[in-house]
Parts: C-alpha cells; structure tokens; sequence
C-alpha cells in the first residue's frame, strides 16, 4: 500500500505510523494540510499535497487538523472529502473530523441519539453566559470549541471570575462554551476504537489537584477493563460521530451514571500503549492491509 500521514512537521504519531508501516512492506509518506493544492484544468480534477498526487495513495490518515482560518479549515475539509470520493480511504473522514472537533457539534448529535452528556450551554454573549453559568449551578467548566489535550479548559466557580472570563471571550469574538462541573468522580475512562473493536481502554487519574484527567496534563494512566456498558456508550458515541478510528472519554456523573465527555477523531495513544501494552500504529496498519 502507499500510506499518506497528514500531520504536523516532527509529529511522533506520523513516525510511528510511517515506521510501522515499513515495517510492514509498505510505502508511507508524511504530509502536511499546508501543503495542500487542488483545482480543475480541462475539466479534470487535480488534489495534491506537496508533489503527492493524493489521488494515488491507498489511504491518508488524519493526524492532525491545525489551527486555521474559517477558509482554510473549509478547504481542508472540502479537499478531504473530494480525495475519499475518488476511492481513496481516508481516516477520519472529513464529516467525522467535522463533528468531533467541534464540541458543540458532538455534544449535540450525541444528545439526539440519547448518549448521556454534561448539561450543556453554548452563547456569544456575556450576559447570556453568566445566566448560562447560574443554570449550571455556579460551578462551570469553560471550554474552547475546538481543543484537545485539556489545553484552554479552566473552572469557574465564582460569579466575578465568570464574568471576567465571559467579556473576554466575547470580546475575542469566541464562542463560550459551558458545562456543568461533574460532581462525579474526577478520574475518566479513555477507550480507543477501530472499526467498532476496542483498541486499548485506560482509566486516567488527575493529579497536583487538577481537575483534568489527561496524559498531557500529567494524569496518572492506568489500565482498564471496560464495563459492557462502558463498551456500548463508547461504540454508541464513535457511531453518531462516524468516526472510524476514535478515542471516546467517559465520566461518572455523581449519580454513578456514566457520561461521554469527548469524541477525539485524532485520538493520541502514547499513555495508551504504556498502560495497555498495545502498539496502535501496528493495529492500525494491518486493520488497513484487512480493508
């Protein structure tokens, strides 16, 4: 097979995948969305990466979907899709990626499909968040709308703090993403998917007093088994996103029901691999050689 990686220069996950693949007799080849360069001459098509004809891989897998512009994170999306319709597998594919990177998105789809989530809100406005922060119980946790590894999350428990905090977003012209401080145990369940089959499952632990249970946060990470309902929720969740390949978290909320907190669809797995003795890249290679 020829393997393109979209990721960002230096990424140890686009190593690791490259190297397995090698190892596996195949060809793989690091890219980069900056590099991007699609149009139509003659009426026919044209996708590239750098001097790769995207048209001519097997398969791309998404690693990476960097800070942008609007336009820009559009045209990543458009081009993705336009590289899969051609036949090329494309892992996540744009839709997926399109709803899992976006949180309200998720939160949203998830909720439809009855998976059970944090309560919820979403604005513009300062005013409307600080009645928005009173309905959650005072107790928040302001997130980024796009974000991964815990970075820009913050609690907010004060009223003034809030509304310092929600003049700044609005400012910034951000969306103000809120929900409800879990009063649940702090720890979460991470269960990375293939294709339906679980890859590795983790129970992460915060540590120092933080709140955030993420590796790249220093959480202590620990093997887990999953429940069989801790199996479904996260098999539930990968679906509504469409997602292929995922890492879904879970949190207990304080009436010992378990919640899905996050879709990732470019899931990490180097805490992972530590606690469950797995190598993902390899899973991932020989799920592509079966396809």
């Amino acid at each position: 097979m020829r393997i393109g990686v979209l990721g960002n220069e230096g990424s140890w996950y686009v190593e690791q995948i490259c190297s397995a693949a090698a190892g596996a007799g195949h060809s793989a080849v690091a890219l980069q969305f900056q590099h991007l360069r699609a149009g139509v001459r003659d009426n026919i098509s044209h996708l590239h990466i750098g001097e790769i004809d995207a048209t001519s891989l097997d398969a791309i897998i998404v690693r990476t979907m960097p800070p942008g512009s609007l336009e820009q994170v559009v045209c990543r999306m458009d081009f993705l899709a336009a590289v899969a319709a051609t036949g090329v597998r494309v892992i996540n594919d744009s839709k997926a990626i399109e709803c899992a990177v976006d949180k309200y998105l998720t939160t949203q789809k998830l909720t439809a499909a009855g998976v059970r989530v944090p309560d919820t809100i979403v604005c513009e406005d300062s005013d409307t968040a600080l009645d928005a922060f009173d309905q959650l119980g005072g107790d928040v946790v302001l997130k980024p709308l796009f974000g991964a590894e815990g970075r820009g999350i913050m609690r907010v428990d004060h009223p003034e703090l809030a509304l310092r905090a929600f003049r700044t977003l609005e400012r910034l012209q951000a969306t103000i993403y809120l929900q409800r401080f879990n009063q649940g145990p702090l720890t979460d369940i991470r269960i990375l998917l293939l294709d339906g089959k679980i890859v590795g499952c983790m129970k992460r632990s915060p540590r120092n007093g933080d709140f955030r249970a993420n590796a790249a946060q220093n959480a202590v990470c620990q093997v887990w088994r999953p429940s069989q309902a801790e199996r479904d929720l996260a098999l539930q969740a990968a679906a509504v996103t469409g997602c292929i390949f995922s890492g879904v978290d879970l949190m207990y909320n304080e009436h010992h029901q378990p919640m899905v907190i996050e879709v990732n669809a470019v899931p990490g797995w180097k805490a992972l691999e530590k606690a469950c003795d797995v190598d993902v890249p390899r899973t991932l290679i020989r799920w592509l050689e079966n396809q």
